[in-house]
């Protein structure tokens, strides 16, 4: 698992410093839950999230909606006392770890705890994700009836050869049985893809991604596969067990994802989500890209609040002891200068499709805007009425184009 970011230690009641409540009415609120569970832990993820084996003594999962709980009127009493004025929450996103490890009953208890605590906005977004084998008819619409609107179903491949290179436990098979379950209890439905997998062809990605669109999703997520040193993938590569994906071959699986998706009617809004159409979108996801505040719960879990970035205490043991002793869970922070912020700014918002006003960036990159056009990197219809957004080549060059435009902030 990687490291906690490097940051100064907040004050133990989690207290909040008074600029975070500037500007707050102008911005949105989300909420994120982290639920650090997993039957078995994946040889590609480097995610905070813990087997039974791994929990260790003292970590038990029969006190985690409690715990949340706590974590929830403590975040109450932050915000009130940075005299955050109570706005109606737009999202709220289970992940994980696997949230459908949980009972249905649980996950249903720690969003109706939510629901005592904050009011939720008439036409807001619940999301969890699931792992295809922890779900059933029953647990499905118990989601339903409890307020849940969306579920982000790991599908990753449909090809059983690159499923076991990833250690996936689901049958590639049971992805259409499934995504119908989710519909038939009125939910949407996003399929998260995968691609870059050593041993994966050009073909059995072309196969994952017909295969997705066979199923009539809402929405679908492709991202490709980054071996990290500390996961069981890592070693493997290493060891020259695996190969290190290749960029071209990504390169060559991103463009085949666009003109397939692009093909079944979907358009893409941020570099690796594409959605049937503007409703389908993940707002959750479009908040964080905006820069917008979210509070994170559970252990790991992360949070930025009025450009305070601050952090929980990664272990569950960890987490929970510090709330059980009446103390923030959160183990360090950052409070963002100005010259952050914007860079932060543009690094999100040039990822988003018209996340960019032109005339909000700096006047001194206006050469570099022209450059991007005429090289192909930026629509020039889009820049022309006044927008910042990437081309395909565009996408693929994405954070080139992001590393060149931050110089003119720094």
């Amino acid at each position: 698992m990687p490291a906690q970011p490097d940051g100064e230690t907040p004050p133990a009641d989690g207290s909040l410093p008074p600029q975070v409540a500037g500007g707050a009415a102008d911005r949105s609120l989300s909420l994120y839950v982290h639920v650090p569970y997993c039957r078995t832990r994946c040889g590609y993820c480097d995610f905070n999230t813990y087997t039974v084996t791994e929990l260790g003594p003292g970590a038990s999962r029969s006190d985690y909606r409690a715990t949340v709980a706590a974590e929830l009127d403590l975040s109450l009493g932050v915000m009130g006392r940075a005299q955050l004025e109570p706005r109606a929450v737009s999202t709220i996103f289970f992940g994980g770890g696997t949230p459908t490890m949980l009972d249905a009953q649980e996950l249903a208890g720690v969003l109706g705890d939510i629901r005592e605590r904050f009011e939720l906005d008439s036409a807001a977004e619940v999301t969890t994700e699931a792992n295809p084998d922890t779900l059933s008819p029953a647990y499905v619409r118990a989601l339903a009836d409890a307020g849940f609107t969306r579920v982000s179903l790991g599908m990753q491949s449909a090809v059983p050869h690159v499923l076991r290179t990833l250690d996936r436990t689901h049958e590639a098979e049971r992805i259409p049985e499934v995504v119908q379950w989710i519909k038939d209890a009125g939910l949407d439905v996003s399929l998260d893809l995968i691609y870059g997998t050593p041993g994966e062809s050009l073909t059995d990605w072309h196969t994952s991604v017909e295969a997705a669109l066979a199923c009539r999703p809402d929405h679908i997520s492709a991202y490709s596969l980054i071996v990290e040193p500390g996961t069981r993938m890592g070693v493997q590569v290493r060891r020259g067990e695996l190969p290190m994906p290749d960029e071209d071959d990504l390169a060559d699986k991103y463009e085949l994802a666009e003109a397939l998706l692009a093909s079944a009617g979907f358009g893409w809004y941020e570099v690796s989500n594409w959605a049937i159409d503007e409703k389908h979108r993940c707002e959750h996801n479009l908040a964080y890209w905006r820069n917008a505040d979210w509070w994170g719960y559970g252990p790991g879990a992360h949070s930025h609040i009025g450009g305070v970035r601050f952090w929980n205490a990664k272990h569950p043991r960890a987490w929970s002891d510090r709330l059980r002793a009446g103390r923030s869970p959160a183990v360090g922070r950052e409070v963002l200068d100005d010259t952050t912020r914007e860079i932060e700014r543009l690094l999100l918002g040039a990822r988003i499709h018209r996340g960019l006003l032109l005339d909000s960036l700096p006047e001194s990159s206006a050469g570099l805007i022209r450059e991007f056009q005429d090289s192909g990197l930026l629509d020039p219809a889009e820049a022309d009425a006044g927008f910042w957004t990437p081309t395909l080549q565009g996408r693929l060059l994405a954070d080139h184009m992001v590393r060149r435009l931050t110089d003119f902030v720094i």
